[in-house]
């Protein structure tokens, strides 16, 4: 027993002082910022998001619905706002850089331009726990069949994993996938604030789809970049881009089937004579993503 004590304090000591060391390869440009020092506020938010997601659901089940376009229409424009704020200024910044998109080395610089990435990478990071509310409005409104594996697991991971991102890498190659992202929830968030106007105004936004497409392109191009990332040798964290490709593959993977049942099938029962009313799962205001659902305009008011 006392051996097994001591095995299991060495053990813990060990960890303890591996993770000193990894404080000490962080950037420093970033320490004393808002939830950056520590990966406890990180670690439980996401506890407490994924209980919500848990919780929720069985404390709504016996409530009225709540009618939240009041909160809907405000909350998606002003996301949008933010992400355009954040994809012009990492635009920007790497513009007079001359930022590489094949691959940019880390440069800890307090060079202006590299603390207005940094800060807008900060704010990305920030948005994806502000996006945690998309998961509250649909447990709110009893749109519980959106609740899906691909919904909680996009974003519980993208919070934790860009903690990472603001405490290491706030620079480099890390602004690409960021601006990119942030540039289609631009449209995302738009789409989904004229959709919650009502139904007059839902039939016009015929591009929810390409918005899928789009979400598809940017996964696959970050996958290939971190594939191209390995084999050239890239001044970048070698274990972040295998973790990289591994994430976007587990995207394309989810999203692609997304894609090939609400679009693809719906198209071929249409053709039937099927009902192609499909019930898929959909985020209609996440993070990285724009259709996780088949969800009419409706569902937005």
């Amino acid at each position: 027993m006392s051996a097994l004590l001591n095995s299991t304090q060495s053990i813990l000591h060990d960890a303890y002082n591996y993770y000193l060391w990894t404080l000490s390869l962080a950037d420093h440009r970033t320490r004393g910022w808002p939830l950056v020092d520590s990966p406890l506020p990180t670690m439980l938010y996401t506890v407490l998001y994924l209980a919500i997601v848990w919780a929720g659901p069985r404390l709504m089940k016996d409530r009225e619905p709540f009618r939240l376009t009041w909160a809907l229409i405000p909350y998606n424009l002003a996301m949008a706002a933010l992400n355009f704020y954040i994809a012009s200024e990492l635009l920007s910044a790497s513009t007079k850089l001359k930022y590489s998109y094949v691959c940019q080395p880390i440069a800890r610089l307090s060079h202006p331009e590299e603390l207005r990435i940094a800060n807008a990478v900060w704010w990305y990071y920030v948005s994806k726990l502000i996006e945690f509310c998309d998961t509250f409005f649909f447990i709110l409104r009893k749109k519980e069949n959106q609740l899906t594996f691909l919904h909680v697991y996009h974003h519980s991971t993208m919070f934790s994993l860009w903690w990472i991102g603001i405490k290491w890498v706030p620079s480099g190659s890390t602004f690409l996938p960021a601006m990119a992202n942030s540039f289609i929830h631009v449209l995302m968030y738009t789409y989904y604030g004229l959709s919650a106007l009502g139904p007059h105004i839902a039939r016009y936004l015929w591009w929810k789809k390409y918005l899928t497409i789009l979400q598809l392109i940017q996964f696959t191009t970050a996958m290939i970049m971190g594939i191209n990332g390995i084999k050239s040798g890239c001044d970048f964290p070698l274990w972040m881009q295998y973790v990289l490709v591994i994430y976007m593959i587990s995207f394309i993977v989810l999203f692609g089937n997304f894609y090939a049942k609400a679009y693809i099938e719906k198209g071929k029962k249409a053709l039937y004579g099927e009902d192609a009313v499909l019930h898929n799962g959909f985020s209609s205001f996440s993070n990285s993503v724009m259709s996780y659902s088949q969800t009419d305009s409706r569902k937005h008011q």
